[in-house]
């Protein structure tokens, strides 16, 4: 009996297409005619296989979802858009924050820059 050592799976990134547009439509609990109309307004844009596919990431399920959440409060669907734009803006500043703050905590990161002084015009 020979003893076999597997690795674990690694899980592709959350931005990895791999759902199809039906596995995608029962995951975000919305329809794949809806799913195609996002994409057409251009509010998700999945991946796409060589053969055309769509190839949906977990990142476009949690998108869809989020969508879903504001067509509930009834936000039409440019308001959605201008919404994530929104949402997706924030999240890149505070990315970038995150960065320039860890930056600033190495040597020579210009940890001696005063953020205290700001302009206050």
């Amino acid at each position: 009996m020979t003893s076999t050592t597997s690795k674990p799976l690694s899980r592709p990134p959350s931005s990895h297409g791999v759902y199809g547009i039906s596995v995608t439509a029962e995951l975000s609990g919305v329809g794949p005619q809806t799913l195609r109309l996002y994409e057409r307004r251009g509010l998700i844009d999945p991946g796409r296989t060589d053969g055309g596919t769509r190839r949906y990431s977990p990142d476009d399920v949690e998108r869809v979802r989020r969508i879903g959440e504001l067509v509930d409060l009834g936000v039409n669907l440019i308001g959605v858009r201008e919404i994530l734009a929104l949402e997706d803006e924030r999240r890149e500043l505070l990315e970038q924050r995150k960065h320039l703050t860890e930056l600033r905590g190495r040597p020579g990161g210009g940890a001696d820059h005063d953020s205290s002084q700001r302009d206050s015009s």
